[in-house]
């Protein structure tokens, strides 16, 4: 069982055998999903199993559900370090997104303005004076992610928070790639929404997410709903709780306080914070390999290795040290994530098998080993 205060490597042991999905292979796509923890997949399972027993109807149910809900809403403002009170739940984040839009007395002509990833050689300069120029008046609303999810790139999220807020806009962050990798503080990026999606480093299943809000647009996002952590979604005419999922609520919150209380979030992020420092530097050092994400400050790696296109790099890789990542078609490269899950020895092989691949074209690749199957039918 994992447990906070074990020694490093009986913990890691202990967390593998808590997320099966990785023993599957390099486990590298958190980015796009990551691996549910044994513990919610059960507390999913199990109350399946009472929905189909007993039903989901009955005087009790209501309260029942909201309060999976706040467990829920709970457990992400821990991770999000902010208070309950500022925590919604979502459908993911174009709800999130919705619900946030829902709160801005809209005109006539209002914009909004989506940010992208800096090229990976501006400085943090470069994108806020970019982002000064791109700010119209007619600009209510600016979303940005926290972390890139093609590069890798951190945003200085304070900073863009600070321009969006002298010009008259609101700031909607998205944290699919932040939340459950990196340190998050919402409280202290003057953002007026930060979201994140259940799915990726938060290890949750999918369809859910949440929306948290800065304290000068609770009261407003409250509105939306009944007050009692729920709301009514943008993307639904249900009201309360029950335009939900409740098993999959139930596993958001088991897979977020897996990884704060079990886990232990320092742990998770010093880890993963080291492995992605040792992927990005062993892949530099490989001739023919450009490595495409600035620094080493969160978890994801993106690169490219001459004279392979990103499909065929990944799928050579796939096949011959099982890994699972991603492909970046805009630029393309592939695209790795470091979890705390992942070991040393994981990213020696796949940074070998990189190496290997460098060193070749897809035409002079030694081709790979073969499992010869004995015997057969008779």
């Amino acid at each position: 069982m994992v447990a906070p205060f074990l020694p490093d490597a009986e913990k890691l042991a202990a967390v593998r055998e808590a997320l099966p999905a990785v023993s599957a292979g390099i486990y590298f796509d958190t980015p796009r999903a990551g691996p549910l923890p044994a513990e919610a997949a059960r507390s999913m399972t199990d109350l399946a199993g009472w929905e189909l027993a007993t039903g989901r109807a009955g005087a009790d149910r209501r309260e029942e559900a909201l309060s999976r809900v706040d467990e829920a809403r709970a457990a992400v403002a821990a991770i999000l370090t902010t208070d309950v009170d500022a925590v919604v739940l979502t459908y993911g984040l174009r709800d999130a997104l919705a619900i946030a839009a829902e709160t801005i007395d809209r005109q006539p002509g209002d914009q909004v303005l989506r940010l992208g990833s800096p090229d990976r050689d501006l400085g943090k300069g470069d994108v806020l004076t970019a982002l000064d120029r791109a700010l119209e008046p007619g600009t209510r609303l600016v979303v940005c992610p926290h972390v890139d999810e093609a590069t890798g790139a951190r945003l200085p999220i304070a900073e863009i928070a600070a321009v969006v807020r002298e010009r008259g806009a609101l700031l909607f962050v998205d944290g699919s790639q932040a939340a459950g990798a990196i340190p998050v503080t919402v409280d202290d990026y003057g953002a007026d929404f930060y979201a994140v999606p259940s799915s990726t480093w938060l290890l949750g299943p999918e369809g859910l997410g949440a929306l948290a809000a800065s304290d000068r647009h609770r009261d407003r996002l409250a509105g939306v709903g009944d007050g009692a952590g729920t709301f009514r979604s943008a993307a639904t005419t249900e009201q309360g709780p029950f335009g939900f999922h409740l098993p999959s609520v139930v596993g958001f919150g088991r897979s977020c306080g897996w990884l704060s209380m079990y886990v232990g979030l320092d742990w998770i992020h010093r880890r993963a914070a080291g492995l992605a420092r040792a992927a990005s530097g062993r892949l530099a050092s490989i001739d023919g390999v450009t490595v495409l994400t600035p620094g080493a400050d969160t978890t994801i790696v993106t690169f490219g290795v001459q004279g392979w296109p990103a499909e065929l790099l990944l799928e050579e890789l796939g096949a011959r040290v099982f890994a699972i990542a991603s492909v970046i078609p805009s630029i393309d490269a592939v695209r790795i994530g470091l979890g705390f899950f992942n070991t040393e020895d994981e990213v020696d092989r796949f940074a070998d098998a990189v190496a290997l691949l460098a060193a070749h074209t897809p035409e002079t690749v030694p081709p790979r080993r073969r499992l010869t199957v004995l015997g057969g039918a008779s």
